[in-house]
């Protein structure tokens, strides 16, 4: 194994997407953001359409100067054929804004853009905007994006697809509340 101390070049990052219906896109980028602060990297966690309180905000006080995490949604929940509010609008154009600067700066190795593909797909940013924070990645940084409904044209951008299939879930079978710790 390798030496966790060791300086890496900042080389070779790639674009990676988490889509589809099944629950752990969201997981599965939190996942990676413990493992690359783990391995003494920074990482930069936006979440697009979230403004409440999940249990996962705790990350940056448990990897001080690591994990910068922000929030870029009101505390509702857009639905899809709902007209986003002007609020809604405004979070995801500064959500924009940030997450183009944490992954073009050059000061983290590992940015997540949390639920773009939705926010794509409700139409709060479009698929260009998508697009540009995939070309104005710098070198080196890895780049994840998460949510349903990844677009063609950001999936055809990506190195790794990862899509998330539904096979049973508990919501339908058990009528179950969101759990914290669990979903949220």
């Amino acid at each position: 194994m390798n030496d966790p101390d060791a300086e890496e070049p900042l080389t070779g990052g790639r674009v990676q997407v988490y889509t589809g219906n099944g629950k752990g896109k969201t997981t599965a980028a939190l996942g990676l953001a413990v493992r690359s602060a783990c391995a003494g990297h920074t990482v930069y966690i936006g979440q697009f359409m979230k403004g409440s309180d999940y249990s996962e905000l705790c990350l940056p006080a448990h990897f001080p100067g690591l994990i910068t995490m922000e929030q870029y949604g009101t505390p509702r929940l857009l639905c899809q054929g709902e007209a986003p509010s002007p609020e809604d609008i405004a979070g995801a154009r500064l959500g924009l804004s940030l997450l183009t600067a944490a992954v073009s700066g050059g000061g983290y190795r590992l940015v997540i853009a949390d639920e773009l593909n939705v926010t794509v797909h409700l139409g709060l940013l479009s698929v260009n905007d998508a697009l540009r924070v995939i070309e104005d990645r710098a070198p080196g940084v890895e780049l994840v994006l998460t949510g349903r409904y990844a677009p063609k044209e950001v999936v055809d951008a990506a190195d790794l697809v990862t899509e998330m299939t539904e096979v049973r879930h508990y919501y339908a079978t058990e009528k179950l509340e969101a759990r914290k710790g669990i979903e949220y």
